[in-house]
């Protein structure tokens, strides 16, 4: 019994942090390149029980118990959002058509992200194209982070008037200044969230560049935005669902508990 409250108590504590993660989701569901997140929820390790009866010199098996779940991990799905016209020359969005493919599953894997420098001088990776020019003339994103070209250099433009390329490559009167930045991660959970649309490479280093990948294809489309990929009616499907999970738990704990207590006070009670 005693067992019992911890099983249920660890199925309320894997409840919540899903929960957290879908709330979050929800909230992110216009910010632009935004990735949504998934929880897994793993069992921990069962117990085996044996019987002990007397004179038998041998414990008998008897089963396994299982001893409750715990939210293991949060992974980031990289699949492309909705892209939709803004009409705003500073807007570019990060369209995937074809990357490697693993050949033990046969599906393509990986992920394509622009190059940003934040302030404090390190390199972070987005799907946000929500970019604007900053007073110094240089291209930088909603944050305020440089946007960098393939060669890791900020992007100065002369002029405000400017075409994109499909390749990236930023046109000024015609003549090229610059090409975007766009890397490849082949391992996606490799990455880490730092908050809004930003990741960062664990252990530190740098993604290799994806162009000149012969694997990879892809499209910056200039006056389009790549949304969030969060579905906000499956988002809150799934709420209501580890609601209902997180309440079931709950009441177990209740009974579990209401059960001890009369295990304790009233069994055995004299009249």
């Amino acid at each position: 019994m005693i067992r019992g409250l911890y099983t249920a108590a660890a199925g309320m504590l894997a409840q919540q942090q899903r929960e957290e993660i879908l709330s979050n989701n929800l909230n992110n569901v216009d910010t632009p390149g935004y990735k949504s997140d998934s929880s897994t929820l793993r069992a921990f390790p069962e117990m085996l029980i044996q019987s002990l009866r007397g004179g038998v010199p041998v414990p008998q098996n008897v089963g396994v118990i299982a001893t409750g779940v715990y939210a293991d991990e949060t992974v980031p799905d990289f699949s492309q959002g909705t892209v939709t016209q803004t009409g705003k020359s500073t807007d570019v969005a990060l369209v995937t058509s074809r990357l490697p493919v693993n050949p033990r599953t046969g599906a393509q894997e990986g992920a394509l992200l622009f190059n940003v420098r934040t302030p404090a001088g390190a390199v972070r990776y987005t799907r946000d194209g929500h970019f604007t020019i900053n007073p110094t003339g240089q291209l930088a994103d909603s944050a305020g982070d440089l946007v960098l070209d393939n060669a890791g250099r900020p992007i100065q433009l002369p002029s405000d008037q400017f075409q994109v390329a499909r390749d990236g490559t930023i046109m000024v009167n015609g003549a090229a200044v610059a090409q975007i930045g766009v890397s490849y991660a082949v391992n996606t959970n490799n990455l880490v969230k730092e908050g809004g649309s930003l990741f960062r490479l664990n252990g530190g280093g740098a993604l290799p560049p994806a162009a000149g990948n012969a694997g990879i294809d892809y499209q910056i489309k200039q006056g389009f935005l790549e949304g969030s990929n969060v579905s906000a009616d499956g988002t809150m499907t799934n709420m209501m669902e580890a609601y209902r999970s997180f309440e079931a738990n709950q009441k177990v704990l209740v009974i579990l508990d209401n059960s001890l207590n009369k295990a304790v006070n009233d069994v055995g009670k004299v009249n």
